[in-house]
């Protein structure tokens, strides 16, 4: 651990663009290469936090319960609610547990394989560090777009409110006007993990362009460059290509990237 971190993970979202997927399940606990995306998340900000409820938080909102059960005890829950308070909302509640210290801050649909070091290692303690890369077009900050993952020194995040509200919005946009914001570019595979076409290419790509096919999943047809769910069944005449199956035998669920 380089400094006293807390560590943050965002679990709250609704996950609107990948239904009807995350009607069964909260976008964070999405497998990707049969690892749920929270679990993935949790272990980049933990290298650098350490474990345990004192060390990082989850917040929760939408199938809270699923998220609560998965967690248990081994972080500090933020449950949500009537509403998700949003990046910065979320942040300004935890301020008592976060208690002085700086925030290593992750969203759970973030898929990063190569870990948080490198956006940790070096960090001033001043400025906000954004983990970003160049982007295609005119980008947020200078041409760079934010990957879902940060450092915040606690002088910003003490001032906070728990309302809802976004970190660029009240936070960010100001920082970055002020030529205060201190953006990590990096090159590695960083794969937003909201939209089918991206949760399938964040497969793919942990898997080495083999289909997954999660614990207790029945494929008795044939899968190509597929997501097959833990439980999920492909029938014996069916032939399924660069889609996500969820669901159950009685009860399944066919997602397209294009959706």
């Amino acid at each position: 651990m380089t400094r006293d971190l807390a560590g943050v993970v965002l679990a709250a979202g609704a996950g609107t663009r990948l239904r009807p997927l995350t009607a069964l399940r909260p976008k964070a606990l999405c497998p990707v290469g049969g690892v749920p995306l929270l679990d993935r998340a949790l272990a980049g900000v933990t290298r650098a936090t350490g474990t345990g409820p004192d060390d990082v938080a989850v917040n929760a909102h939408h199938l809270l319960e699923q998220v609560a059960a998965h967690v248990g005890a081994s972080v500090h829950l933020q449950v949500e609610l009537p509403q998700a308070l949003g990046t910065a909302g979320a942040l300004g509640r935890l301020r008592g547990w976060t208690a002085g210290r700086d925030v290593l801050l992750a969203n759970a649909d973030a898929y990063l394989p190569s870990g948080l070091d490198d956006l940790v290692d070096g960090w001033d303690g001043e400025r906000c560090r954004l983990l970003v890369r160049e982007a295609d077009g005119a980008g947020d900050f200078d041409g760079h777009d934010y990957l879902g993952a940060c450092l915040l020194p606690w002088s910003l995040v003490s001032d906070l409110s728990d309302e809802v509200s976004g970190l660029y919005e009240v936070l960010w946009r100001g920082e970055h006007e002020a030529g205060r914001l201190d953006l990590a570019v990096t090159t590695d595979v960083a794969i937003d993990c909201g939209t089918p076409a991206d949760y399938l290419r964040a497969n793919l790509h942990a898997s080495g362009g083999a289909s997954v096919v999660g614990n207790g999943a029945r494929v008795e047809g044939s899968v190509e460059r597929c997501v097959v769910w833990d439980g999920a069944w492909v029938a014996p005449d069916e032939h399924l290509v660069d889609c996500v199956r969820a669901g159950t035998r009685e009860s399944a669920v066919t997602v397209p990237p294009s959706r």
